[in-house]
């Protein structure tokens, strides 16, 4: 396979501000429950490579196979990275968690009002679409051929952000939103694809992770394990995302069993701030949110009401299981410029409040008063650790002053521009090109160089019973390819993966030329082309 990669500029998608100076960051393991402003925590911070740049490139696959499968004149695209916070994817004991050491305290922690639901609709058709729910990491395929011919249907995807109507039992915590696609009763003739984030630190060794459906009555039961053999449904779990192939819809959520001390969530930890009603304070809010985009994203709409700036790019704390709580500190204030209120600047969170936080955005609170009104900059840090865990550092470094204050983005722009997209231009693989390889790879084959290779060079390598009970095999897993690369369109990968298999010209002879003439007609046709 030939690749012409040509560099055209430098972006790196996982900055939102690459014009910031860099930060400092720090990683460590601590083995007892200290609460100090240590000096030597300067000598150990490293400069974070974070903001070296990534380039953004242009490729354009070439080879004998794929040219054959016509992939080669549509396998062109360009690489462009927005930027972004996020990508645009575990002991049975757990069922009374209580920290070991004493009593923790917390001072200024509190809990905002949230809405009920986050929302967003469509109108789909034959020719199927996508429908994402913006900045929240959910979204929905709905294959070409999903639903029937001549017919059209109002689909609707909703975001639970009231309290949770899944409530954990025993050990069991909640991994994901809870998401309802419908309307319910809509019969679709090829499994549509949900995409729902998780917070979970992904290993078998460590979680048991289950996909839950709520019943018409309200009670929730479990649909399968990610790891169980099924063929009524299909699960992918990818490490911030579980990709769903479904034929009903409902209200679905994923919950994790810890099976070890070990289970790690994902939290996202962020700093934000703005003057109080005294013009001397400043008011500092550090938040420890399950790390979902939606989780964010209602943080990021409260602080807005708030008059809240996000002073530093939000970080991942690994946060286990083992039931020790988690330290809030507010570390180095200039002297002689700032103070911090007494008893405030070490705020402690218990375990159980932070492993079992799926209802509120949790925060503590911290306030800052200047000696005198004419100083306009602060610079802290904020340390966030948990008990024999893992740490991290937020830098903060920033005017005061709305004016002079650099704007750091919350979510990538594309994700807000379209919720739904239908018809051709929804997919990333031309339709053409799709029939061609499903014509090509759901025919036996002897050698095995059939849809079981090509789910196996797409990393599908579990559960292929699933797929042998569809009318398509190699069609469901497109889908789901489709499900796993809607942000990043990685053709190149799925070139690699066709080329791998090394399908010879011959097999592909037995499409003649007019049948794949005809049905890119009436594909056409189909779409007014």
């Amino acid at each position: 396979m030939e690749l012409m990669i040509q560099e055209k500029s430098f972006g790196n998608s996982l900055l939102l501000n690459s014009a910031m100076q860099p930060d400092l960051t720090v990683s460590r393991t601590y083995s007892g429950p200290i609460c100090l402003q240590d000096p030597l925590d300067k000598e150990l911070m490293t400069e974070s490579s974070l903001f070296n740049p990534l380039s953004d490139i242009k490729v354009k696959v070439q080879s004998s196979f794929m040219v054959s499968l016509g992939v080669s004149e549509r396998a062109e695209y360009h690489g462009k990275n927005h930027s972004r916070t996020f990508p645009h994817g575990n002991n049975h004991s757990f069922s009374t968690m209580h920290p070991r050491n004493k009593t923790p305290y917390i001072q200024n922690l509190s809990s905002l009002p949230t809405r009920t639901e986050l929302r967003t609709t469509g109108v789909f058709g034959h020719l199927g679409g996508r429908l994402v729910m913006p900045n929240t990491g959910v979204s929905l395929l709905i294959p070409h051929g999903a639903i029937p011919e001549e017919n059209s249907w109002e689909i609707y995807m909703s975001i639970n952000q009231g309290e949770p109507s899944l409530q954990s039992d025993g050990s069991e915590v909640l991994l994901s939103p809870e998401v309802t696609c419908g309307p319910p009763d809509m019969i679709v003739t090829t499994p549509f694809a949900l995409t729902i984030p998780h917070c979970a630190d992904v290993s078998s060794e460590h979680w048991n992770i289950h996909l839950k459906k709520r019943t018409q009555q309200g009670k929730w039961e479990e649909v399968m394990s990610v790891e169980d053999e099924s063929t009524s449904c299909y699960c992918l779990l990818d490490p911030f995302a579980c990709h769903v192939l479904l034929d009903s819809f409902g209200t679905y959520a994923l919950t994790g069993e810890p099976i070890t001390d070990c289970a790690v969530k994902q939290l996202k930890v962020a700093v934000f701030g703005c003057m109080s009603c005294n013009s001397l304070d400043y008011n500092l809010r550090v938040y420890c949110v399950d790390n979902t985009p939606c989780a964010f994203q209602e943080v990021v709409s409260d602080e807005r009401h708030q008059g809240g700036q996000l002073l530093e790019e939000p970080k991942l704390l690994h946060f286990k299981g083992n039931t020790f709580s988690l330290q809030i500190s507010v570390l180095d204030i200039p002297p002689f410029l700032w103070r911090i209120k007494p008893f405030t600047a070490c705020q402690e969170v218990p375990f159980s409040r932070v492993w079992c936080s799926n209802r509120q955005p949790l925060h503590c609170a911290f306030s800052l008063e200047r000696y005198t009104p004419t100083t306009t900059q602060l610079s802290c840090k904020i340390c966030i650790r948990q008990l024999k865990g893992h740490e991290q550092i937020l830098q903060v470094q920033t005017s005061i002053l709305e004016s002079e204050r650099e704007t750091i983005t919350f979510f990538a722009q594309e994700d807000s521009t379209f919720p739904a997209q239908t018809g051709p231009k929804a997919f990333k693989i031309p339709y053409s090109i799709r029939q061609r390889i499903c014509a090509t790879f759901d025919t036996p084959n002897a050698k095995g160089k059939d849809w079981q290779m090509l789910a196996q060079k797409n990393s599908i390598n579990r559960n292929l019973s699933y797929f042998a009970t569809q009318s398509s095999p190699s069609a469901v897993i497109l889908n789901l390819w489709e499900a796993r690369h809607q942000h990043d369109g990685d053709l190149d990968s799925l070139a690699c993966a066709l080329e791998e298999i090394g399908r010879t010209h011959t097999k592909l002879s037995n499409i003649s030329e007019s049948q794949l003439d005809e049905a890119d007609f009436n594909y056409s046709r189909q779409n007014g082309l």
